[in-house]
């Protein structure tokens, strides 16, 4: 007679559990997170902001570069468990951004345009890194992610 063990219930899946909810619950986890929630509504935002909403294309990327930024960010928080995954995609995001000048159909490589993506880019492809390596740091409560607290 074989017993069907509930995996939920195994002793490593709740350490594990415990591990992530200390791991996102220190301030400098919260502080990337926040930096890379307000880079992603600031890249949404910056045709307006910075003054190229004019250039339609590089526009609308950036508006949509900038949704899906946050929509990566946004659940390390509440389910670091499920998304520390998608950070990675954040740091595909960030690099685009950062060349998106050059590969965005039209001329809107203009001054303005780069030094924003560029900077905005840099900021956003970091927060990705630092979500995506932040377990693998051994500064102990400095660290974040799966492997800090082990």
């Amino acid at each position: 007679m074989t017993t069907r063990s509930d995996i939920e219930q195994h002793p490593d899946v709740a350490e594990m559990r415990s591990r992530f909810e200390r791991a996102t619950s220190n301030p400098t986890a919260q502080s990337v997170e926040t930096l890379a929630l307000i880079t992603g509504v600031y890249l949404a935002a910056s045709p307006w902001i910075a003054g190229f909403s004019g250039l339609t294309a590089l526009a609308v990327t950036n508006l949509i570069l900038g949704l899906a930024y946050c929509a990566c960010m946004g659940g390390f928080a509440s389910a670091y468990e499920r998304t520390h995954a998608m950070a990675w995609t954040a740091c595909a995001i960030g690099a685009f951004t950062i060349i998106s000048p050059w590969v965005v159909a039209g001329s809107v490589d203009t001054t303005r345009t780069v030094v924003n993506n560029v900077i905005v880019g840099a900021v956003a492809l970091l927060c990705g890194l630092a979500m995506a390596a932040g377990g693998r740091r051994g500064r102990g409560g400095a660290s974040f992610g799966p492997s800090a607290m082990s």
